[in-house]
């Protein structure tokens, strides 16, 4: 089995070793705060009965459980609370290349490179789909490159990293060509509260038993620290990642769900709007900037990821550490996403400094 170290680590320790300030615009850690309720749960927790310090429910708190289920729609017999939504995500291709329907799974081009190395990990084959310029998905692209051998289907909407939301003509499409070809459909969802169109929807609004759907809190309560997800899984395949998932975690904390459900009990729509208001301010000052020095970018409609094209700057390993010596600014380089945007960079815009790095690539570029 092989598969590479990511390389999120090392633009990370290579911009935490510079000489000099560097702002951090690589990994997705939201700076914001989380959930009042979320903080007041850990307090309350810390009161529990020394009953509620062992281990929890290996598929997840009831309560909290039962909470997904009602907001989501679906029995929550099929909800199973994870490790953050990577490891969601890590069930959920398990269990579809354990049916022995194939070891092919087909991703889109750009992709975030944790779906590759899960593949990889389980032994898997990829195939990369080449989405539009403007990371739009044309499902012929996908029906094209389908095979007796394809048992997975990867997408992520909102999309990291061209903050494409994939509409829910374009799912259904990709569902139905997973029934057609006795494949799984996979859907994470992680960034849904980070929808600027209002026209998200979720893939579990089709309904079909060919279909997971991953989401968690990370991203939405700014809480990338508690590792709280969950997948929702057709009944055919939850026993199965019940079992895997005892086996590999035994369950998850049960604190940080506890904190989870009482935030999703006590916070409101505002919180999230705030959120995504302060993010799409963000975009608005970072685009202006990358106007003013003559880039090509991507405007995302979903989550709080820009990717820029410099002229005679592609997005290289090289060129990102170029970056964070010359411009102080540290990005991924777009290589790493697979090789539709290896010209471009790809800039997190969950830092409160988002104004200073626009100047300073502004500087470095114009």
């Amino acid at each position: 089995m092989e598969y590479e170290r990511p390389q999120f680590y090392h633009v990370m320790q290579y911009a935490a070793d510079a000489d000099g300030d560097v702002i951090d615009m690589v990994s997705g850690n939201p700076d914001w705060e989380p959930p009042a309720a979320l903080r007041d749960g850990l307090r309350e927790y810390a009161d529990a009965d020394p009953a509620d310090f062992q281990y929890p429910p290996s598929e997840g708190l009831v309560d909290l459980r039962a909470e997904i289920a009602d907001r989501r729609n679906v029995d929550p017999e099929r909800v199973v609370v994870t490790n953050g939504t990577g490891e969601a995500n890590y069930l959920a291709m398990a269990g579809a290349l354990d049916r022995d329907a194939g070891d092919e799974v087909l991703l889109t081009d750009p992709v975030y490179p944790y779906y590759p190395g899960k593949a990889s990990m389980l032994g898997a084959e990829t195939t990369l789909v080449p989405t539009e310029r403007d990371g739009s998905l044309d499902p012929e692209r996908f029906r094209e490159a389908a095979s007796d051998d394809t048992a997975l289907i990867v997408v992520n909407t909102p999309n990291n990293p061209t903050g494409t939301v994939y509409d829910r003509e374009t799912m259904r499409a990709l569902a139905d060509l997973a029934e057609e070809v006795d494949a799984t459909l996979l859907a994470d969802e992680v960034y849904d509260h980070f929808d600027f169109t209002g026209g998200f929807e979720s893939a579990l609004t089709l309904d079909s038993d060919r279909t997971i759907v991953t989401t968690g809190y990370s991203k939405s309560m700014a809480i990338t620290g508690f590792r709280v997800g969950y997948a929702v899984f057709p009944e055919d395949l939850v026993g199965s990642a019940k079992t895997r998932h005892m086996l590999v975690n035994v369950a998850t904390s049960r604190p940080a769900q506890y904190a989870v459900l009482r935030a999703l009990r006590g916070t409101d729509a505002d919180y999230y709007a705030g959120a995504r208001e302060l993010l799409s301010q963000r975009v608005e000052t970072f685009t202006d900037a990358l106007d003013a020095a003559g880039a090509e970018y991507t405007s995302p409609d979903g989550a709080f990821y820009v990717l820029a094209r410099f002229d005679g700057f592609p997005g290289t390993m090289a060129n990102a550490e170029r970056l964070v010596d010359e411009a102080g600014v540290a990005g991924m380089p777009g290589e790493t996403f697979g090789t539709t945007r290896s010209e471009w960079l790809r800039f997190a815009l969950v830092t409160p400094r988002v104004e200073e790095a626009a100047a300073r690539l502004t500087d470095y570029f114009g």
